[in-house]
Formats: C-alpha cells, sequence, structure tokens
C-alpha cells in the first residue's frame, strides 16, 4: 500500500487522513510510513524529549539512586547489597511482563482519543501514586509491593508512548526522533542520577517531586500531539492463546525482529550487570567516602558523551540510510569501555568508562530504536511488539541483580567487568544477520 508520507509533504494535512489512518493500523507493518500526524511531524520531534523526561528521570534516579539509598538506611548496610538484589529482582520481573500486556491492551484500546493516549495519562497517574506509596513502605515486603506498582504503572505509560514512531514517524525521519527520543531518555536516566542525588537525604519528597514532574510531562505530551480516534478501527476479538502469544515472537517467522531483541538483550544485560550496582562500586569497589558528591559529576560527564553520540548518529544513520552498522560499532565501544575500571580500579578510570561507555551507548540508544520500529511485525500490535522488545531492556535489570549479586558474593567486583565485557561484543555481532535493514 501506498502511504500518505510518500505523497505529499510532512506538514500537509488533509481531510481523507482519518480513513488512511485506520488503514494503516489494519495494513501495515514496521518498515512502511505512516499518516502524517494530526499536527505535524516537527511538534512531536520536540515534544518526545520531555515526555521521556517524565519517565526517564525517575528510572534513573529512583533504581540508581534513591532506592539503593532507602534499602540501606532502613535494613542495614550489612544486608545492602541481598536486599537490593530482591526488591530490584522481583521488580523488573512484573516490569517485564506489565509492558507486552500493556502494549497489547493500548493496540486494541478504541476512543477518540487514540490508542495510546489514556494509557499514558492513567499510567503516569497511577505510577505517581506508587512511589507516594514507595516513600511511606517501611518494610522490606512494603518496599518490594511499592516497587513493584511503580515498575507496572509507569510501563502501561511507557510502552504506548514507546509506539508514537511506528505510528505517526516516517521511516526517513525515524533517526531523527529515535535521537530526540534517546536524548530525553538518556539525560531523564543520566538527570535523574543528579537530581536523585540531591534528594539523598530527603527521599520522600524525591519521590514526590518525580512524580508530579511525569504527570505534568506526560499530560502536556497528549495535549499538544493528539492522535487520530481509534473508535472506527475494528475490535481485534480476545484470545486467550494471543494473550499468552503476546510474550513471544516467532524467530523463524520474523527472524530479523529475533536477531534485533537479542542484540539489545546481550548489551543491556551486560550494560545494567555494571551500572546497576554504581553506587555500590564507588563505595566498596572505589573507596569513595561520599558517593553523593562524585554522582553528579559522573552523570555530566556520562552526558556529554551521550549527547555528542546521538546527535550524530542518529540523523547520520538517516542520512546513509544504515543501522547495522552504527548498533555494532556502539555495542563494541560499550563493551571494551569495562576494560578500564578492570584492569584499573581507580575513580579516574571510572570517569574515563563513563564518558567511552556514554558515547557507544548513546550511538546504541539513537540508532538501534529506530532499528527495531522498522523490523516489526504489524501496525495492528506495534505497541505490544515494542513491549516485546523492551523485554531486552527490562529481562536485563531483572537478570542482572540477581546475578551481579552472585558474581559480587564469589569473585567481588571485579568479576562485573569481564561479563559485561563479553555480553556486549556478543550484542554487536547479533545485528549482522539481519536482512529487512541496512
Amino acid at each position: 500500500m501506498t502511504m500518505a508520507s510518500n505523497q505529499h509533504p510532512p506538514t500537509e494535512i488533509r481531510a481523507e487522513e482519518p480513513e488512511e489512518a485506520l488503514a494503516f493500523f489494519e495494513e501495515a507493518a514496521g518498515n512502511e510510513d505512516p499518516p502524517t500526524p494530526i499536527k505535524g511531524v516537527r511538534r512531536l520531534l520536540g515534544w518526545i524529549i520531555p515526555a521521556n523526561l517524565g519517565i526517564f528521570l525517575i528510572w534513573g534516579a529512583v533504581p540508581g539512586i534513591l532506592l539503593p539509598a532507602q534499602v540501606a538506611a532502613q535494613f542495614g548496610e550489612a544486608d545492602k547489597i541481598g536486599n537490593l538484589a530482591i526488591v530490584m529482582t522481583i521488580g523488573a520481573f512484573f516490569s517485564m511482563i506489565a509492558q507486552p500486556i500493556a502494549g497489547q491492551i493500548s493496540d486494541r484500546t478504541r476512543s477518540r482519543f487514540g490508542r495510546r493516549a489514556p494509557w499514558i495519562f492513567m499510567g503516569s497517574l497511577a505510577g505517581g501514586l506508587a512511589l507516594v506509596g514507595l516513600a511511606f513502605a517501611n518494610s522490606l515486603v512494603g518496599v518490594v509491593i511499592a516497587w513493584t506498582l511503580v515498575q507496572i504503572t509507569y510501563n502501561f505509560a511507557q510502552g504506548p508512548l514507546s509506539a508514537v514512531m511506528p505510528d505517526r514517524v516516517p521511516v526517513k525521519r525515524r533517526g531523527t526522533f529515535a535521537t530526540l527520543s534517546g536524548i530525553g531518555l538518556m539525560v531523564g536516566a543520566l538527570g535523574g542520577q543528579i537530581v536523585g542525588s540531591i534528594f539523598y537525604g530527603s527521599i520522600a519528597a524525591g519521590y514526590v517531586t518525580f512524580a508530579a514532574f511525569s504527570l505534568v510531562m506526560l499530560t502536556l505530551f497528549i495535549v499538544f500531539n493528539p492522535d487520530y480516534s481509534s473508535k472506527d478501527l475494528e475490535p481485534e476479538p480476545f484470545k486467550f492463546g494471543d494473550f499468552l502469544r503476546t510474550f513471544w515472537v516467532s524467530p523463524i517467522k520474523h527472524p530479523d525482529f529475533f536477531w534485533a531483541f537479542t542484540g539489545r538483550l546481550l548489551l543491556y544485560t551486560g550494560y545494567f550487570a555494571v551500572t546497576g550496582y554504581q553506587l555500590y562500586l564507588l563505595t566498596d569497589y572505589f573507596g569513595v567516602a561520599r558517593p553523593q558528591d562524585v554522582i553528579p559529576m559522573l552523570g555530566l560527564i556520562s552526558l556529554a558523551g551521550i549527547l555528542i553520540a546521538t546527535i550524530i548518529s542518529g540523523p547520520l544513520s538517516d542520512k546513509l540510510g544504515r543501522r547495522k552498522i552504527f548498533v555494532f560499532v556502539s555495542s563494541a565501544v560499550t563493551g571494551l569501555a569495562f576494560l578500564l575500571p578492570w584492569v584499573w580500579p581507580d575513580l579516574t578510570a571510572w570517569m574515563i568508562m563513563t564518558f567511552i561507555a556514554g558515547l557507544g551507548f548513546g550511538m546504541f540508544q539513537a540508532v538501534d530504536t529506530a532499528l527495531m520500529s522498522e523490523v516489526l511485525p504489524s501496525a495492528k500490535s506495534f505497541a505490544k511488539d515494542l513491549g516485546v522488545v523492551n523485554i531486552a531492556a527490562t529481562l536485563p535489570q531483572t537478570l542482572a541483580p540477581g546475578v551481579a549479586g552472585a558474581i559480587v558474593i564469589a569473585f567481588g567486583f571485579e568479576g562485573l567487568f569481564p561479563v559485561a565485557i563479553v555480553l556486549s561484543i556478543l550484542g554487536a555481532f547479533a545485528v549482522w544477520p539481519i536482512k529487512a535493514v541496512k
């Protein structure tokens, strides 16, 4: 089928586009251009940064800074690694399940506001309430329950938000969109560490602040970027077998999707195995007495590397029409960066590694997101399939705390680095079998 963005300028809005939107969602695949957004692509490009900030400030501040500090303060220094591993593993497991389910529900939603907006708003509202609950949790069970609810609810917002790219952005502009999305994501994740360190001594106030900011940013995104109504889309019948298949995309039928998923899974597992323990690495491996004074500087160093790589690589991949080489290089650079603190256990080495890994991870975020959008099987299930894709990001957070904790107990913190290097390099090679994307 021939899509609207192939026939007229991106800023032109035509009366028949609602019908064209319906046809797109019923027939298209991820490598086809969607209809022009109601308010145009340019506005969408601008608003994806604050929208991602609203979610990823939380992912940067809470699991990286505030939650480890809360666990250590409430339940003791001696058991902090084991307790944190329990909290993070359980929460990330439910997060892994939540996003594909949220995506499938979003794909099936029929409303005058479209398929995504209702869940972006309700997820951010419920997530804010869960964060407030986490602030007042005073037992390990309470912390586990509250953090699990935070993971589930914000993934009900994040899943539909991630489907905006294949829903509304032309293929030739997805590298640029992914760059801007990646800026919001990484500035949020790293800025969350910086802002989170400010709330190191007042954790509850931090949780409430992040909850309010997220709700405001995501609500503004919905208001200023309205979507086509989905009321006239043919309702999809619910089948329990289809629900179970939410978590599976056949590597035989969709091999490109499988290899892209595998590459992301390997890189994220290696990356989070190390960076997820940054607070404890600083205190117990590098001997930093006041990590809250160092973390903001490390966040800025990483942010510099990420922004440089992201700003260059996304638009450049659009111009060259190539994705795989960028993903390969980014995965290799990220993995090799972990050599430094392994052979040179000093804070200076960690700082240099932070910048180099930032370059690699920034390039990866900018280009891999665009690559993933182009290997999605069907517009009917964009959010569900992206939810499955994002298992590759959330599953490492499920596995990494437990596996990394066991590695630390058995071999010390230095045992984390060779594991991260091997997994990241394997992730680099996983992209080469992909055929649908250059």
